[in-house]
């Protein structure tokens, strides 16, 4: 049974979780500005450089229904702590690596750490604050997770330079490792008073029925898109590619960059709680602000490519950034939408599908675009950095046109709900071209 009301206890155990999750935000986003020191470190190109990012991401997306799994059978607070010793470990492991295979080894580590935590905290939230609060405490969350992605920009840059790469790793990896031991004390997970969950493990043959059933639903695969355009591009350049583009495409310093960079953070941050609440107000809304967003972010991906000589003045290097990094709060529209259209039983699965949408998307991007500038390497630094962001403006339309395909046909489902008289969570007025819906 949900909680009545919010208490000092539950934003205690809530406020010790999300710490979790701005240090899997920090640790994920801490080979963005490392990226150079990585190449130079280990001696590799482009190409085995994307791999570190391909690597971690693509087994968070893997991880994502499993987690949703692990979460079920033994509790946000115990997968909670064995995330942060997961990401501890496997950054102190990138500390000390001196060969490009250790520090594959180190990243998936972090990937598979960092995979469980964003889960573990929702739970909590679920478990701890009454309904009309969770949508408040979800984009508070996610808002806070920014504050990691802030210190993995200029204070990281600052540090790295001043302490080196073995000592500013070691100290991030040993801190969160330890801060397992706050968490098995402090976090509980419901309430005082409130009888726990029992446990119901999944049969292994029972996963793909149930995945399958979450993607038949055309919320499910709308959600999956969005997802996928949305957070995506931004990610992309916070994770790897934003800071050696600033600094060897556009000749910034590194200070500079992470100036730049760090603007993908600060507009989140500031718009993820505004974003929150414009969801939750006016749910026929969503659709729109999705597409006008990706509308902004094909015209700032034509900018970033189609300026004249490939080098753009900096305050524009800072609107472009600025606007797109608003697709991370977007990005939220994807789990309203899951919430809306599945059966509670099936809410955690389908979650985790749409959640693959944006991971899937930019770890095959991050691997496209290394695989591309290597490809490009005879060419002057701002034309290779063009050539191989096509392919992120390629996979954004491809995205673009799956979102629009499956906006209609999700119209079409709540439209024939509607004809058999069924409630459905957003009511939506019939336009002429809704007849032209894919059946």
């Amino acid at each position: 049974m949900p909680v009545d009301r919010a208490t000092k206890r539950g934003w205690l155990i809530w406020s010790t979780a999300v710490a979790v999750y701005v240090a899997a935000l920090f640790h994920r986003n801490s080979l963005g500005v490392a990226s150079l020191e990585a190449s130079e470190r280990f001696g590799v190109g482009p190409a085995a450089l994307s791999t570190f990012t391909v690597l971690q991401i693509g087994l968070y997306a893997l991880m994502q229904v499993p987690t949703g799994l692990l979460v079920d059978r033994f509790g946000p607070r115990r997968v909670l702590v064995a995330a942060a010793l997961l990401m501890g470990a496997g950054q102190v492991l990138f500390a000390l690596a001196s060969s490009y295979q250790v520090g594959l080894a180190a990243r998936a580590v972090l990937g598979i750490g960092d995979a469980m935590t964003w889960v573990s905290v929702l739970r909590l939230a679920a478990a701890h604050f009454p309904p009309r609060r969770f949508t408040v405490v979800m984009t508070l969350s996610a808002a806070l997770g920014g504050a990691g992605n802030l210190v993995a920009t200029v204070p990281l840059t600052l540090l790295l330079g001043n302490a080196g790469w073995t000592a500013t790793f070691l100290i991030a990896g040993a801190a969160t490792a330890a801060y397992s031991a706050v968490v098995a004390w402090r976090v509980r997970e419901v309430p005082d008073g409130v009888p726990p969950p029992v446990a119901e493990p999944v049969p292994l043959r029972a996963l793909g029925p149930r995945v399958a059933a979450a993607w038949r639903v055309p919320g499910t695969r709308l959600g999956f898109w969005v997802h996928f355009t949305s957070m995506s591009t931004p990610a992309l350049l916070a994770l790897l590619w934003g800071f050696p583009y600033l600094v060897e495409g556009q000749g910034l310093s590194r200070p500079a960059a992470s100036a730049v960079l760090s603007t993908l953070v600060v507009i989140a941050v500031v718009a993820g709680p505004v974003m929150g609440a414009v969801i939750a107000g006016r749910p026929g809304w969503r659709m729109p602000i999705v597409g006008g967003y990706l509308g902004v972010a094909v015209v700032c991906w034509a900018l970033l490519l189609g300026w004249p000589g490939g080098v753009l003045p900096t305050p524009v290097l800072y609107a472009v950034f600025a606007l797109l990094a608003i697709g991370n709060p977007v990005s939220g529209v994807a789990f309203a939408l899951v919430r809306d259209y599945n059966p509670l039983h099936r809410v955690s699965t389908a979650t985790g599908v749409a959640n693959v949408g944006g991971f899937g998307a930019i770890t095959f991007t991050a691997l496209v675009v290394g695989v591309l500038l290597d490809v490009a390497e005879p060419l002057a630094a701002p034309d290779a950095y063009r050539v191989a962001f096509l392919s992120v403006v390629a996979v954004l339309l491809v995205g673009v046109w799956r979102t629009v395909v499956w906006w209609r046909r999700a119209r079409a489902a709540v439209f024939a709900a509607l004809d058999r008289g069924e409630t459905v969570p957003v009511p939506v007025r019939r336009r002429r071209w809704d007849a032209l819906a894919d059946a």
